[in-house]
């Protein structure tokens, strides 16, 4: 599974790069705290695939990396994603490292 780190995540968002931003945390979460992205629960990603693109990069994040990395693991191995990345340590290390008024939960 690869994965970015939200340095690189944020350096790929401030050149405005185009590629799709999937939050697979729960409705409830989102109003905790937000890095944007499509919401698409864990448990309702393989019934979306089809929002899924395969053609540009698709990086995955929840709180702290373990539910997109399964599901980055599960988009590849199951449907043959190449382009697939999670976000290493999630919104959590995103707070960390990027922006600390995001809320940790």
């Amino acid at each position: 599974m690869k994965e970015v780190t939200p340095t690189e995540l944020k350096s790929i968002m401030d050149n405005k790069e185009d590629f799709q931003l999937i939050d697979v945390r729960e409705e409830h979460e989102v109003d905790i705290a937000s890095i944007g992205g499509e919401l698409i629960p864990m448990g309702d990603v393989m019934d979306n695939v089809d929002k899924i693109s395969k053609e540009k990069k698709v990086i995955i994040y929840c709180r702290s990396g373990n539910r997109s990395g399964a599901v980055a693991q599960a988009l590849e191995t199951h449907h043959g994603f190449t382009n697939v990345y999670n976000l290493k340590g999630g919104i959590l290390q995103w707070s960390d490292e990027i922006d600390p008024t995001i809320t940790k939960y």
